[in-house]
């Protein structure tokens, strides 16, 4: 059923994709907010309770749900819903336009636009960037959301599946990483009770915890449909120097396994989701970038079938397994 669910799911995005302001995400972001403003009094303890009531909460009850269905109603609603929920936590379309946009004001000639919309999607001056730069930091966007969009959910889905508890893992993926992004120290969501330094630790903690082995295995996805000797060696690289990065390790993965040289603010410990007082690392120049090409234009084609050639993998992996399950 896992198979079926995430085929579904992803071939619904594709043809009808999530608007970007929609009642889900709103409800999010109002959990999140009264649950800091009620749980969260600045005490460690409290942290985590806010934490678990913020991201694990929302899990146990698509749990509870996708019981329901499966024992009362038959495994066809359950399939159901597990394809709603994952059409909602899973897809590339959720961020897949921007990269898009970007990619055909560069192969046009049209560097000021590039920089708008990259301005636009990351809310980041880009007004000053070179070409190249333009296409590292697309780069390195793109993945990264990939990863979190596609292949992480995809991970913890498939695991809490394989144990009978339907879609939670995909929610708990994507709400851990959302409480750590919302009540991160760089977030920028203005209110009136922001969240104290426990609550952003609590977060942050978590997420790298849970994040850990879905990077891994992307890291390793890109690794085996790229160039895998120089992806495992860019892989080691990093982790030795940055243990607790988890973004690091997909991105030095993806470096060697196209040959590409990436770096700077999204190839180090990265300050928005670590918690306080971990060490964050040196800024990292070009000397301490990955080795490889100077990015260009072509890299962005590259990464694109890096991404789909790995998706790809992984369906084939779940239906072999499905098809074991079935004959077993």
């Amino acid at each position: 059923m896992s198979f079926f669910a995430i085929l579904f799911a992803l071939l619904i995005e594709q043809a009808r994709p999530l608007a970007r302001s929609n009642p889900i995400h709103a409800g999010l972001r109002a959990w999140a907010l009264s649950v800091c403003r009620s749980f969260d009094t600045g005490q460690s303890p409290h942290g985590w309770v806010a934490w678990g009531l913020a991201a694990v909460v929302p899990p146990l009850a698509v749990l509870a749900v996708h019981w329901a269905l499966l024992h009362w109603l038959g495994w066809p609603l359950a399939l159901a819903w597990s394809v709603a929920v994952l059409y909602i936590t899973l897809g590339f379309r959720q961020f897949s336009h921007h990269f898009t946009a970007i990619r055909d004001a560069l192969e046009v000639g049209d560097a000021a636009e590039a920089r708008t919309r990259l301005a636009q999607w990351k809310q980041v001056d880009a007004s000053e960037l070179p070409r190249s730069e333009i296409v590292r930091h697309v780069i390195e966007y793109s993945v990264i959301a990939a990863h979190r969009h596609v292949f992480g959910v995809l991970a913890w889905y498939s695991i809490f599946a394989a144990l009978g508890l339907g879609p939670t893992g995909a929610v708990l993926y994507r709400l851990a990483e959302f409480v750590a992004r919302y009540w991160g120290p760089h977030s920028r969501v203005v209110t009136a009770h922001p969240p104290s330094e426990s609550l952003q630790r609590a977060s942050a903690r978590a997420w790298m915890a849970i994040d850990w082995l879905p990077a891994r295995l992307t890291a390793l996805s890109f690794a085996v449909v790229g160039s895998f000797e120089e992806a495992i060696e860019g892989w080691r690289f990093h982790a030795q120097r940055f243990p607790n990065d988890n973004d690091g390790v997909v991105l030095a993965a993806t470096a060697g396994a196209i040959n590409v040289r990436l770096g700077g603010e999204a190839l180090r410990s990265r300050a928005d989701v670590l918690p306080p007082g971990f060490e964050a690392g040196a800024d990292i120049g070009d000397s301490d970038s990955t080795p490889g090409r100077e990015p260009d234009v072509g890299h962005l084609r590259s990464v694109v079938g890096l991404v789909w050639r790995s998706v790809v993998v992984w369906m084939l992996l779940l239906a072999l397994l499905t098809l074991a399950r079935l004959l077993g």
